[in-house]
Parts: C-alpha cells; sequence; structure tokens
C-alpha cells in the first residue's frame, strides 16, 4: 500500500466547483489503479499557537480547509499514475475554468505505511 495526501484551503464561494474538480481527479486516480480516494471539507479545523492547517496552506479568511489521500496499490502504481498525470494524460474532459483553489499553497505528500487497522 502506497498512500498520497493533500491539505489545501479552497475558497468557500468555489465549492461546488471544487467538488466538481474532486471528483473528477478521484475518478481519474481510480482509472489509473487507485484503490481509494478520499476528500474532507473542513468541519472543525482549531486555531493553533504554533502551527495548525490555516497556517500550513496560508489560508485567508473566507477559504475552507480541505484534505484528503489517495491508497495506491504499491508504489509503482503511483509512480505509473503520476507520470500519466504529469504527461496530462486522460485530461481532456478536466472541468473547465480556473482552478477552484490557489495551487501554490497546496501540501501534498506521499507516504508508506507505518500502521493500519480497520476495513
Amino acid at each position: 500500500m502506497y498512500v498520497a495526501v493533500a491539505a489545501l484551503s479552497v475558497p468557500e464561494a468555489n465549492k461546488d466547483a471544487y467538488i466538481e474538480a474532486a471528483e473528477f481527479m478521484a475518478n481519474w486516480s481510480m482509472d489509473h489503479g487507485a484503490i481509494e480516494v478520499m476528500e474532507a471539507w473542513e468541519a472543525d479545523v482549531p486555531t493553533g499557537e504554533t502551527t495548525d492547517f490555516r497556517k500550513a496552506v496560508a489560508a485567508p479568511d473566507g477559504e475552507k480547509i480541505v484534505t484528503g489521500w489517495v491508497i495506491w496499490p504499491d508504489k509503482a502504481v503511483f509512480e505509473e499514475a503520476n507520470k500519466a498525470l504529469m504527461a496530462g494524460e486522460g485530461f481532456e474532459d478536466y472541468p473547465a475554468g480556473d482552478m477552484p483553489f490557489d495551487g501554490k499553497r497546496l501540501i501534498y505528500g506521499s507516504f508508506e505505511p507505518l500502521l493500519t487497522k480497520g476495513r
């Protein structure tokens, strides 16, 4: 198992556009071998004294925190999908218009699980 994780902020007014883009990316990821995709919209994101999600993504007032992950069967499948992503393969039908968030403030990375429980 290999996990790609992201955190970002989205203007509240762009929630519907974000959901549309996230749906596209979830389907794209599944078509490229992902096992699971999860996106979560801020419900309770407290402000921390030293750091927090808002500070991490430099979220201004009026933006909501979004986090999520894509679970891949292994690193090799992720790397093949990432190559396709970087080449823009399959993006002909990506939702039209501007991105619904500032990609410069997107935090992402991939991880090898240390512990899993449940499902």
